[in-house]
């Protein structure tokens, strides 16, 4: 839990005025949200007791007549680059990429600690008045946003998490994170209204939680209806079957909804952890169009589209380099099959996180977007959770590399880093759970792909990164210690929840 640091006082700490602003606000939304956050986890009990996700019966969401309002200005996001907000420097350079949006990332792709929590809030206003700067080492000078018509959003923490030592007792973080935001920006100076990637969700009833947040934020800041419009991510399994609900509860906020394929994949294993049919195949060996995937990214057009909303893909891991021309040639290739895969299931656009990427991205999707479009389904309710028989390959090999995977992205974490580029890909809180759940799977349900203790591969696995090293220092050495320990420790104690 992110923790505001010792002697911490909020009067005198955060902007003056934010106390009085936050307080009425923490007392009507935390203790809401910590009942949503309890449900998820009755939900997730009752899928490991048999009872697993379903869609919903019918209701006015999913049999009446509505629209959401896509305003002009977002119309075409064939790209939104995506990367952490305590970085300036992939911050400004995203923001000159000449992709249709861009999202600052508070969450996944940022270590959640109090220091990196603020610098990210600092670089997104900076940002969103288009100020952002950073010094080229390089070529030298400083570097600034050039004006465009992108448009920018914020992703806020989810409803998973809660902000400790800012008030007595804990507060949701996605609160917070809206709060501070809200109360701090200049909307006059703002080029579109301000723009909300919501994550993490879990539930139609939680969007209920937003809209009633961003009701009171408008009430409390003076400012018209549409000063916020928003995202919202679908990367967890029981939210798949909720999409429209979701929609329709947001419906006078939100402009589209995202496939965050990481995550999904790490709440299908979760949900099915107790199955041995979902034993998921080495991670890079599975295909873009595995059908747990694709049948999802079939429904998500058919349900936003039919309300005016747009659908975007996810992110596509394998990155660009420009010192491994090899690697550059596969990763763009692999890029353009992935959006290419996306635009026919007609998805309206994607994620990427590397500006090399924007150009190929863009040129798979139809401009503005396919919102007029709906695709043919042979079912209104598609089978979510085909399992992945005859998918890819499971070898030992394969569950030594997510071992390896999770010690160095740990690694990361220490240094104080989000995301991290690792063989080529980059690996992020998602994907890192994505490892770490597929390491207890396989634990669970031994096979050829089995290592036979846990802590001896890990030891194994450990030494091989530390006799790569060039002259480790010790205090690189404790580190890499210390994030085998805690890796293993996850794995071990079931730490898998999105956090």
């Amino acid at each position: 839990m992110n923790v505001a640091p010792a002697g911490f006082t909020l009067n005198r700490d955060l902007p003056a005025g934010f106390a009085e602003f936050f307080l009425p606000l923490h007392e009507e939304f935390t203790p809401w949200q910590q009942r949503l956050a309890h449900a998820r986890a009755e939900v997730l009990a009752r899928a490991h007791a048999g009872f697993l996700p379903t869609y919903l019966p019918p209701s006015e969401a999913t049999t009446s007549s509505w629209q959401v309002e896509l305003p002009a200005w977002a119309a075409d996001q064939r790209n939104q680059m995506t990367g952490p907000a305590d970085d300036a420097e992939l911050v400004v350079k995203m923001l000159n990429s000449g992709a249709p949006g861009v999202m600052l990332d508070l969450e996944d792709s940022m270590v959640n600690t109090w220091e990196h929590l603020m610098l990210g809030h600092e670089n997104v206003l900076a940002a969103l008045y288009g100020e952002l700067t950073y010094d080229d080492r390089k070529r030298g000078g400083t570097v600034g946003i050039k004006p465009s018509t992108t448009v920018t959003f914020t992703r806020v923490r989810g409803l998973h998490l809660s902000q400790a030592g800012v008030l007595d007792d804990p507060t949701s973080a996605s609160l917070f994170d809206l709060a501070l935001l809200v109360f701090r920006v200049d909307r006059e100076r703002l080029k579109h209204p301000l723009c909300i990637y919501i994550p993490k969700s879990e539930s139609a009833e939680e969007a209920l939680w937003w809209k009633a947040a961003f009701d009171r934020l408008l009430e409390a800041k003076g400012w018209p209806t549409g000063s916020i419009r928003a995202m919202a991510l679908v990367e967890s399994h029981p939210m798949a079957f909720q999409m429209e609900e979701f929609l329709f509860n947001l419906r006078e906020y939100i402009i589209g909804l995202n496939l965050g394929r990481w995550d999904y994949m790490a709440s299908l294993i979760h949900f099915n952890l107790h199955d041995p049919a979902w034993l998921l195949p080495d991670r890079n060996t599975i295909p873009l169009d595995v059908p747990f995937f694709q049948n999802l990214r079939t429904l998500m057009p058919e349900i936003a589209h039919k309300h005016g909303a747009l659908a975007i893909g996810g992110m596509t891991a394998l990155y660009p380099s420009r010192e491994d021309a090899e690697l550059n040639t596969r990763a763009l290739a692999v890029l353009e099959r992935d959006k290419k895969n996306e635009a026919s299931c007609l998805m309206d656009g994607a994620w990427t996180g590397h500006p090399d990427q924007n150009a190929i991205a863009v040129a798979q999707f139809p401009a503005p977007n396919q919102v007029d479009k709906r695709p043919t389904l042979a079912s209104a309710h598609p089978d979510l959770r085909p399992a992945p028989t005859g998918v890819g390959s499971k070898t030992l090999d394969g569950t030594r590399a997510a071992v390896r995977t999770v010690i160095r992205y740990r690694n990361g974490v220490l240094e104080g880093k989000g995301a991290s580029l690792l063989d080529g890909y980059m690996e992020d809180l998602a994907t890192d759970r994505i490892y770490r759940l597929m390491i207890a799977q396989r634990m669970r349900f031994p096979g050829p792909y089995t290592p036979s203790s846990l802590g001896t591969i890990f030891d194994e696995e450990l030494a091989r990164i530390i006799d790569e090293l060039d002259t480790p220092s010790t205090e690189t050495l404790a580190r890499y210690r210390r994030a085998r320990q805690l890796s293993e420790q996850m794995v071990l104690t079931g730490a898998f929840d999105p956090r």
